[in-house]
């Protein structure tokens, strides 16, 4: 299927690992310009290496107002086809085990700079009527996953956030969506394989095992299959497609509406 992308120019954070570099990799082979964000040089710069002409590198931490205002002053008066707004989460840890910087320091990491990015993004579509953007959540908005109550809190007040948007945007020719995948094969996994390791006395790979058992398909997910479908959300031909949250979990959530 032709996405209808090539040489269309789109940002993405957090995209040297992970679902991120997924999805930069999948634009980039479907001949998009892609603006890649992570905080490692030796990353972006092995990515640009690459591919070339069809990168452009912002360093630096996507959740700061700096760097989101370097971001913008790249696009310049350019077009900005799309925005894949991700990054890593917090700590796992239960309720019990937080204290009130904990709550303050996850609002900044997983609400807040994502309210400033999108706010600077929007300037730059609603004029240009047109644009697409998917954030990357997670399952635990939708069946809360244990040891993750900072990432359970937040990431809700996130598709709270894209879903009401979305209402007040429709007419603009810009969607909004939210992918929230399960337990996939990426670095992010780690904190949880650890956690569980400690709590239950077991080593990470046993660990690692139970997560595999708790997913229908009895497997951890591949990042290139989401980036197959945040492609496509990222493309014209997802117009009709605005203010949903999809999951992406291999049988994980239970409830009817998952």
């Amino acid at each position: 299927m032709d996405l209808e992308i090539k040489d269309n120019l789109f940002c993405v954070t957090g995209a040297t690992s992970g679902f991120g570099k997924a999805i930069a990799e999948q634009l980039i082979q479907e001949g998009a310009n892609v603006i890649i964000n992570a905080r490692t040089r030796d990353r972006l710069d092995e990515m640009k290496s690459l591919y070339g002409d069809q990168i452009e590198i912002l360093e630096g931490n996507i959740t700061t107002d700096a760097v989101i205002a370097n971001l913008f002053r790249i696009v310049g008066e350019r077009k900005l086809a799309g925005l894949v707004v991700n990054a890593g989460g917090p700590p796992a840890m239960s309720f019990m085990e937080t204290d009130l910087t904990d709550w303050d320091e996850a609002y900044r990491h997983i609400l807040r700079w994502k309210v400033k990015i999108i706010q600077e993004g929007l300037d730059k579509m609603i004029p240009q009527h047109y644009g697409r953007i998917v954030f990357i959540e997670s399952a635990s908005v939708k069946q809360p996953i244990e040891n993750l109550v900072l990432s359970n809190s937040f990431r809700l007040g996130v598709v709270g956030f894209v879903k009401t948007l979305s209402q007040e945007i429709a007419d603009k020719g810009i969607t909004l969506n939210v992918l929230a995948p399960g337990y996939h094969n990426t670095t992010a996994m780690e904190r949880l394989f650890v956690k569980k390791s400690m709590l239950l006395g077991i080593s990470s790979e046993e660990a690692k095992a139970i997560f595999e058992n708790e997913t229908k398909v009895g497997k951890l997910g591949d990042a290139k299959d989401l980036a197959s479908l945040a492609s496509w959300l990222l493309s014209p031909r997802s117009r009709y497609v605005t203010g949903q949250t999809i999951s992406i979990d291999g049988g994980l959530i239970k409830g009817t509406m998952g």
